[in-house]
């Protein structure tokens, strides 16, 4: 497994791209290898796989809008093929409200199109995921309606974990469908804490994430409480270094 950075994090030091420039060199610096691009400016594959090949860093998946991925489905194969990404992430769209039957008459045609490319179409849980709709979890509907070669999951453990699930458990359920998990601690009240400075069990995520072949574990903090975001990405990486992580 490989330890990456989710640009989310610091996405108030992405909004430019000189500061996106910047803050790549940053978390390089670190020790990141590869990140996540989410939440960032618009810009050209071309510049974003210069200042990724710059930086020593490979972008292994990223979060798009809705409309973008399917409408604009093509042009964001192409774009992720010229910067070497073969994982193109939804990073939120109101299931719960849409229903199932809705992202599947949207979302398919695109999976199947993405799969063609030999791209993998990946869904971001949050937590209205784990709701029961009709006796079923929503997120387990999900993995019924679609096959495994047609949509993955990036499974994020704090929202697993606001949902009510067990994040270890879900990881091992999916497994072989999980190729991303967002590393994301959670401390009492549901505050976002740094990894390993919350209250989940990182000794069983990452033990699960081993049993399930996952294969990027991507440290996000979306509410860093007033630290500074690259602090906190530092003491992730520490922590989960320690756990024999790079």
């Amino acid at each position: 497994m490989k330890l990456g950075a989710q640009l989310y994090t610091v996405r108030d030091f992405t909004q430019n791209l000189d500061d996106f420039a910047e803050t790549l060199k940053k978390v390089s610096n670190i020790g990141y290898k590869t990140v996540q691009v989410s939440g960032t400016c618009t810009f050209e594959a071309e510049w974003l796989k210069e200042q990724l090949d710059k930086n020593g860093l490979q972008c292994v998946v990223t979060h798009n809008s809705a409309d973008r991925i399917i409408n604009d489905t093509d042009k964001l194969i192409a774009d992720h093929k010229t910067f070497h990404c073969q994982n193109i992430g939804l990073g939120w769209y109101n299931i719960k409200d849409a229903g199932i039957e809705d992202f599947i008459e949207k979302f398919r045609p695109v999976a199947q199109k993405m799969k063609e490319q030999n791209i993998k179409f990946m869904y971001h849980n949050h937590d209205m995921e784990f709701e029961k709709i009709d006796t079923d979890i929503l997120l387990e509907q999900l993995a019924n309606e679609f096959s495994a070669d047609e949509l993955e999951f990036i499974l994020d453990t704090y929202w697993v974990q606001a949902g009510g699930g067990d994040p270890a458990w879900w990881i091992r359920h999916l497994k072989n469908r999980v190729t991303c998990v967002h590393f994301k601690d959670m401390a009492f009240g549901r505050k976002m804490a740094v990894v390993g400075e919350g209250n989940m069990n990182f000794e069983e995520i990452i033990k699960a994430c081993y049993d399930s072949n996952v294969q990027y574990i991507l440290v996000e903090q979306d509410d860093c409480n007033g630290e500074d975001p690259f602090d906190c990405l530092r003491r992730s990486y520490e922590y989960l270094q320690a756990k024999g992580l790079e």
